[in-house]
Parts: C-alpha cells; sequence; structure tokens
C-alpha cells in the first residue's frame, strides 16, 4: 500500500512538474517572439489611435510611463475626457458627467492601473502576485493556440490565447463590472506590427453584450519625453 501512495505521488509530482515546464516553454517563446527583452528598455509609449465604434471615429491618444502611470484622452462630441494613473492614484475628467476631478475607484481604477503595466500581466506574473495555469490547445478561429488561465493577486480571472505558431496573443477574455452588473469581454488582438523591435497589435477587436468595437493604433512613440505632471491629477 504504501508503495502504491509513493507510486501515485512520483506520477503527480511528475505531470505537475511536466506541466509546469510546459508553461515556461510557452512563455518563454512569447517573451521572445514579442520582443520582451527589448520592452524592459522601454521608457514611454504615446500612442495616437481611433475607436471606432456605431459608424463613428473618436480619437484617442494614450500615454503610458515607467513606472505604472498612464492617461487616455478621448475627443467626443467636441468635449475631451481624460482618465489618468500616477502609479499610486487615478483619476478622471469628464464634462458629459458633471464638473470638476473624479477619483477612480473600484474596477475602474484597477483597470487604469492594468493599463500602467507596460509589460502586461503575463511578464514578471509571480512577481505580481498571480498564477498561470496551462489549460492545453483549442481552436481560435481556425488558429491553435494555447490557452493560459491567470488568477491575479484579488482573484480576478483573465483566459490568455497564444498562438502556437507565432506566440502572439491572439485573445484575451474577462469579466468586468459595468453599470452594477458583472459582462464578459472578449479582446481579440490582430494586426501585429515590428515597433523598434517589438511586437505590437495595431488593431484590438472587443466584444461585449452592448455591441463591438475596434481600436486602430494610428501612430506609436517609444521614448517620446512625457513629463510626470501629465499623469498627476489637476485642481477642481
Amino acid at each position: 500500500m504504501k508503495r502504491t501512495f509513493l507510486l501515485a505521488a512520483v506520477m503527480l509530482f511528475a505531470l505537475i512538474s511536466t506541466q509546469a515546464q510546459s508553461l515556461d516553454k510557452v512563455l518563454d517563446n512569447y517573451y521572445k517572439a514579442n520582443g520582451m527583452d527589448k520592452m524592459a528598455d522601454v521608457k514611454t509609449f504615446n500612442v495616437k489611435a481611433k475607436v471606432i465604434m456605431m459608424g463613428m471615429e473618436i480619437p484617442m491618444e494614450i500615454k503610458v510611463k515607467k513606472p505604472n502611470k498612464f492617461r487616455v484622452d478621448v475627443e467626443m462630441m467636441g468635449q475631451k475626457t481624460t482618465s489618468a494613473f500616477n502609479g499610486e492614484n487615478g483619476w478622471m475628467v469628464n464634462p458629459m458627467m458633471g464638473a470638476g476631478v473624479q477619483e477612480l475607484e473600484g474596477d475602474q481604477l484597477k483597470q487604469a492601473m492594468n493599463q500602467a503595466d507596460m509589460e502586461g500581466a503575463l511578464y514578471n506574473y509571480k512577481e505580481k502576485g498571480s498564477n498561470i495555469e496551462l489549460l492545453g490547445k483549442v481552436d481560435v478561429d481556425g488558429t491553435e493556440a494555447y490557452k493560459l488561465k491567470l488568477t491575479d493577486k484579488d482573484g480576478a480571472v483573465q483566459s490568455y490565447y497564444i498562438n502556437a505558431d507565432d506566440y502572439m496573443v491572439s485573445k484575451v477574455e474577462t469579466t468586468a463590472e459595468a453599470m452594477g452588473q458583472s459582462i464578459d469581454i472578449v479582446t481579440k488582438m490582430v494586426e501585429y506590427k515590428d515597433v523598434q523591435g517589438i511586437k505590437m497589435a495595431h488593431k484590438i477587436e472587443i466584444e461585449m453584450p452592448m455591441g463591438k468595437q475596434s481600436l486602430v493604433m494610428d501612430e506609436i512613440k517609444i521614448d517620446e519625453p512625457l513629463d510626470d505632471a501629465l499623469f498627476e491629477k489637476p485642481a477642481n
């Protein structure tokens, strides 16, 4: 009986070790294919983009600066909405929701913090308090992909799909809070292009119960000087 338990324990350890090695290999290939070694040296991103939804094109500018600073400006109906995170606190100015500066809280704050993570959730995930499981291979729009389940330090779960051929992330599934209820969001990354040795999706398609929208990157500038004041909350 003891020998049976020992054999079972050895087999279980071997299975776990194999899965860990497979996950490490997938992530290592993902890091290499995406130019994460070069990303580590990047200090800023300045992106000009547009959101396409309901027949409209909405201009947007995204600024990211290490460590953990993020800002997005959106022009809509002649007014500018700004959301930002300065590494500690998040804020928003939205004229359509009233005057003044509003503090970001809850899910909005977490989204801003995630956007400020330039390398993304899969890079240095252990240091960020996250756990990743490799769930095998699946078909994503006719392409074989590895499915990874990421659970962050708060218990939130995201599913990442990494193409088995080129190791680009093709899809992310997540759940977010909107209007007091949980909604499922599917994000598809397409049109990858090389930007100074880093692979970056130049089109992101977002599917939600409320409808679909696309984010198209028109221009991506790397290491353009960005003043820290851009991310600080303005006075009311």
